[in-house]
């Protein structure tokens, strides 16, 4: 009986892990700005965060680094982005080095608490995707973009890792077996 009871747990233990195998990605961590960091852009460049943010994929898991100096940065709602209203922030920070953990999806907004710097364009909207998937596999040189160049990684895009869960089970699996199906 105690053997069947094992054969019973091992089955539904590996049917659970069946059901979830699939790959994951690590989550990314992003430096807001990339070199300029969190500053008041220039004149000719208040678009600099919005076209940073653009060029992103943002999912829950990952995070964002502000680097900072004399300056602050402010999680609002959306009324206040776009009014760059400092009054009523849901955040502030201030350190010189914040770093936002994007624990939902959806939409965050930020802005800088120094004078007018928002109004400037110092300010940054980001969507947030669900939880990372598997990567695709990158395309092969057989089939070359049509206009023959080939993007390279994006330098602030964050170590990834693919990890699928069923391999990192292995050893558990092995464990379990062996404790429960062939335990004298």
């Amino acid at each position: 009986m105690k053997h069947f009871k094992g054969l019973i747990f091992c089955t539904y233990f590996l049917n659970i892990l069946a059901a979830m195998n699939g790959s994951v990605e690590a989550s990314k961590h992003f430096k807001v700005g990339d070199h300029i960091g969190w500053q008041q852009p220039s004149t000719n460049d208040t678009a600099v965060y919005s076209q940073w943010a653009t060029s992103k994929r943002f999912h829950v898991g990952d995070s964002l680094s502000f680097e900072y100096q004399n300056d602050s940065v402010l999680v609002v709602e959306k009324w206040d982005y776009y009014h760059c209203n400092t009054n009523k922030p849901i955040s502030f920070f201030n350190d010189g080095k914040t770093v936002i953990n994007l624990d939902r999806h959806g939409l965050f907004y930020f802005i800088s608490g120094a004078p007018d710097h928002c109004n400037r364009g110092q300010k940054l909207l980001i969507r947030v995707m669900g939880f990372h998937q598997r990567a695709e596999s990158p395309p092969s040189i057989a089939n070359p973009p049509e206009d023959g160049i080939t993007p390279g990684p994006h330098p602030s895009s964050g170590l990834i890792v693919s990890v699928t869960l069923s391999s990192v089970f292995v050893a558990l699996i092995v464990t379990v077996v062996t404790l429960v199906c062939c335990a004298p």
